[in-house]
């Protein structure tokens, strides 16, 4: 189901976790934007939804102990589709194919 949430909203909504999780562990930005090496400025607008790169944002969940949070972006299907047809009988070998029409 598409969400109707706008690239801004869930930037917004993203900021305002990573800033609740950093209050949670009652952390100052200035704390976790050393650890995380990153400036002051660059977790400010991470965290006020204001864009921010990928390398600041793993940078800051490092941090901040939770790059697990980074497993749930793109999950690996434990279940193959593939695998429950024909009774789940697993393959012998690959098919090949067949000739154009001439």
């Amino acid at each position: 189901m598409p969400s109707h949430q706008t690239t801004a909203d869930l930037e917004a909504s993203l900021g305002a976790s990573l800033r609740a999780l950093r209050l949670d562990q009652n952390i100052d930005q200035k704390t976790v934007a050393e650890r995380a090496g990153v400036s002051l400025h660059a977790l400010k607008n991470l965290e006020g939804g204001l864009g921010s790169s990928i390398r600041t944002l793993v940078s800051v969940l490092r941090a901040l102990g939770r790059e697990d949070w980074l497993k749930t972006i793109a999950p690996v299907a434990t279940i193959n589709p593939l695998t429950l047809t024909r009774a789940a009988a697993p393959r012998q070998r690959a098919t090949t194919r067949k000739p154009a029409p001439t």
